[in-house]
């Protein structure tokens, strides 16, 4: 009933005063600074995290800061452009603000409240929600087509939840803010009673039943053996610009019951000390960690291993180490692994193999077609990433290969590729052995013999010492910023630990099986391994070349922290303005925003200037021109040069762009013809009974052409004959301000050739950059953020396409003339004013 008589008395309601053009134009051109101003901060943030540049936290906050301010004047701008509130608009500004803020004082924020996601439906996208390693298991079985075993993920959310719901993130933050940094028993101390409190704590509600569910559907109608699950780690980080190879817990052969016990397990390892230790070393916060859960099928693994995809140690091959069985003992170092090399190029031999088999007859690890389908898939996922690849994988019983896992390979050439390096060593220096073993990080390191026989060893291992072990483990990455190498019996270059000893840069020969025998405990040594040698004491003049450098800034928690924002400030999910989600409320960055009202402005002051909705516009003067336009001229500010009670313009004193250049185009020759074109009975028929749809009728005054111009910006509207033009322009030195809206609409003839008509508007403008759409008889072509001398140029064309187009439907016969006169327009302008388009 309100709404009735708030209807009837509309009337008397006051209409909303018009503000003059002027501040209205001034808002616009507020609009296209801002946007430009927040285009280029946004840019900046990316180009910091292209690596090439330092920053640091009050970088973050003061640009954060200043790309907010602008985008809320920007909305504010909008609001008295069109003269709404723009409520949505501010309420998405004010939810992404808050995520940055949340995000800025250490709270991580999480999208999405499931506790479940199934592999199948899970990638890159959700890698907040799944964490690095499932992300790109759910990479590998969806976008690349390879096999992964089934499974689900238990979410981020669902570890927060729970940790939350028990106190124990708070517990963990508070205890590592109070410990020394130095005293290793106090850490452990903490990280056991954390993990005991992680396994005692109860679940929160629904996440026990969600995955139980889970578990039921991914192991209905399978049982025995094909029922076990292997429940992962896949946290926040890890698979990623840093490893955490080893670090966290895995656990295998899980019955479905014990789905739970296996999680909290997984999520207690997260705070063992050795993953405290590696996360501090490694620059971490306490909120930034987060473990998402994988559970998948277990793989009964024939053969399996690990998979560099790219080997230094030769041109074009890939490193592989593969053992019988499941690949744990190849991972970890505890067994003995075949070491081969690959080919990269097809069809993938198998160039060497380590050690050899013991008789002719024995079946090889490996064979050739499984070699090129691991080739194959590596490749694959290597181009995915576009780059190197640390991979595990394993060959079932029925020889099916599975993608177990993939993450970057960290690769770093410094000493090696040294040549001052290869003159350090003195001709009498003694060797203790060389040419054994397999090196997995190269560089030169000199200081004394630690063995290392236990964890116990490793509680006081000594700075500046080189670790000697009989098997490699990545329980040696709690020193590895105190070790100045490392050397082992046996291991692998693929495994857990070589993979953080290249992420320290530690110097690293596994596999030498001689070190702990030759090796004294204290002695004094030179490991090289860029001659895969070790010297008999300490040769200074390579010390220089020692590898334990500083982590690369990539790494710093600022770095991680921008990239963190830049999630709710770049990315533009708001694609095509004519998409049903080109609206404010879809709005989910900054970018979104700033895309949404830049459209919204120039649509604005089309509708402005087509409805004369400002106050204070001057009074409408003809434009005498040479072709008979009609033309009503309405001066915003400084498009005219003349008496201000001239009731007429001529074109050498008009001062604005966009129509100078368009006028000039009228004037090319051929362009505009006069002469009367002969229509058909069908044609005529046609021109007679035509009606005019509310589109057609574009602008407010059928018959009196229009246009409205400032120095740079002119709105056209114009009627020629039965056809309709539109030009909304804007050309100034600043490229990012500019823009061409051209519409054409109408015609005398039938619809197939005003429709071819609009095909040949529709190819011209596409020679000359414009995105185009053709709706029937319809064409509607933008172009934007080109310079002033190409926007000029265009601008010409334009007055010479309108001109040209006049009338040149009823000469349209068949298709072949649609194609007949495009050449010879762009013909005519290549000679008029010059060829820019492609041909």
């Amino acid at each position: 009933m309100s709404n009735l008589f708030g209807n009837v008395f509309a009337f008397w309601r006051p209409k909303p005063r018009q503000l003059p053009f002027a501040v209205l134009f001034k808002k616009f051109q507020h609009i296209l600074e801002r946007n430009n101003r927040i285009l280029e901060l946004m840019a900046d943030m990316g180009d910091k995290l292209g690596g090439e540049y330092v920053f640091d936290r009050r970088y973050i906050e003061q640009t954060t800061e200043q790309m907010g301010d602008h985008v809320f004047k920007l909305i504010s701008d909008l609001s008295v452009l069109t003269q709404r509130k723009n409520v949505d608009l501010f309420m998405a500004f004010e939810r992404i603000r808050n995520l940055l803020w949340q995000e800025l004082a250490g709270r991580p924020q999480v999208e999405g409240d499931a506790y479940i996601l199934e592999l199948r439906d899970v990638g890159h996208d959700q890698i907040e929600q799944v964490g690095g390693k499932m992300a790109h298991i759910g990479d590998i079985r969806g976008r690349l087509g390879l096999t992964a075993p089934e499974g689900f993920v238990i979410t981020s959310r669902a570890f927060f939840d729970f940790m939350n719901a028990a106190g124990l993130l708070e517990r963990a933050r508070k205890g590592i803010a109070a410990w020394d940094g130095e005293d290793a028993a106090a850490l452990d101390e903490l990280a056991a009673d954390m993990r005991r409190r992680i396994l005692d704590a109860p679940l929160p509600r629904g996440l026990a039943r969600d995955v139980g569910s889970a578990a039921a559907r991914l192991v209905a109608g399978r049982d025995g053996l094909d029922a076990l699950l292997a429940v992962r780690s896949s946290a926040w980080h890890e698979d990623g610009e840093s490893s955490f190879a080893g670090q966290y817990a895995s656990v295998l052969d899980v019955v479905p019951d014990r789905v739970m016990d296996a999680y909290r397990e997984v999520v207690a390892s997260a705070y063992s000390a050795t993953a405290w230790r590696y996360r501090i070393m490694r620059g971490y916060r306490e909120h930034e960690v987060s473990m998402a859960v994988g559970c998948q099928l277990m793989v009964r693994g024939r053969v399996s291993g690990v998979l560099h995809s790219y080997a230094p140690a030769a041109d074009e091959v890939m490193a592989v180490d593969a053992a019988h069985g499941g690949c744990r003992t190849v991972v970890d170092g505890s067994g003995p692994a075949v070491s081969m090399l690959v080919e990269r190029i097809e069809p993938h031999a198998i160039r060497t193999v380590s050690p050899q088999n013991d008789g002719p007859d024995e079946e090889p690890l490996l064979t050739a077609a499984q070699a090129q389908e691991l080739a194959d898939a590596a490749l694959a996922i290597e181009r995915y990433y576009k780059r190197p690849q640390d991979i595990e994988w394993s060959f079932d019983g029925r020889g099916t290969l599975h993608i177990l896992q993939t993450r970057p390979l960290r690769l770093t050439t410094t000493a090696a590729e040294n040549p001052a390096a290869a003159e350090t060593v003195p001709w009498d220096a003694e060797v203790i052995f060389e040419g054994r073993g397999l090196v997995a990080q190269r560089g030169v390191a000199s200081g004394p013999v630690r063995l290392v026989r236990s964890d116990a060893d490793l509680e006081s291992f000594p700075a500046g010492a080189i670790l000697v072990a009989r098997h490699t483990s990545p329980r040696y990455s709690r020193v590895m910023r105190q070790a100045r190498g490392i050397i082992t019996d046996v291991g692998s270059p693929t495994g857990h630990m070589a993979t953080i000893a290249r992420e320290f840069r530690v110097p690293t020969l596994v596999n030498a099986g001689v070190a702990t025998a030759l090796l004294r405990e204290g002695e004094e040594i030179t490991l090289d391994t860029t001659r895969n040698a070790v010297f008999r004491g300490r040769i200074g003049a390579v010390g220089r070349f020692e590898l334990t450098e500083d982590d690369a800034f990539e790494d710093s928690y600022e770095y991680r922290l921008l990239r963190r924002l830049l999630k709710h400030i770049a990315p533009l999910n708001l694609v095509d303005p004519h998409g049903e989600n080109f609206v404010p409320s879809a709005c989910r960055t900054f970018h979104d925003i700033t895309r949404y009202i830049h459209e919204s402005a120039v649509e604005a002051l089309i509708h402005l200037s087509e409805r004369r909705g400002a106050a204070d516009l001057s009074s409408p003067r003809r434009l005498l021109t040479s072709a008979p336009l009609g033309l009503l001229l309405v001066d915003g500010g400084d498009g005219v040069e003349c008496p201000p009670e001239s009731e007429t313009v001529r074109p050498d004193q008009v001062v604005s762009v966009p129509l100078r250049e368009f006028l000039a185009g009228m004037d090319v020759c051929g362009m505009w013809c006069t002469e009367p074109v002969s229509v058909d009975l069908g044609s005529f028929m046609a021109s007679v009974t035509r009606t005019f749809s509310a589109s057609l009728a574009g602008p407010e005054a059928v018959g009196r052409n229009l246009v409205v111009v400032l120095r740079n910006y002119m709105n056209l509207n114009m009627r020629l004959g039965y056809h309709f033009n539109i030009i909304d322009a804007y050309c100034s030195d600043e490229l990012n301000d500019n823009y061409i809206y051209f519409r054409f609409l109408g015609g005398v003839t039938d619809f197939i050739r005003r429709s071819r008509r609009a095909r040949f508007v529709a190819e011209v403008l596409e020679r000359y950059d414009f995105r185009v759409e053709i709706h029937g008889d319809l064409v509607v072509g933008r172009v934007k953020k080109l310079d002033a001398a190409r926007m000029a140029h265009r601008l010409r064309m334009l007055g010479g396409l309108v001109g040209y187009a006049r009338q040149l439907d009823a000469r349209l016969h068949s298709e072949r003339d649609v194609a007949r006169h495009v050449r010879a327009f762009l013909e005519a302008m290549r000679d008029s004013i010059g060829g820019e388009h492609e041909e």
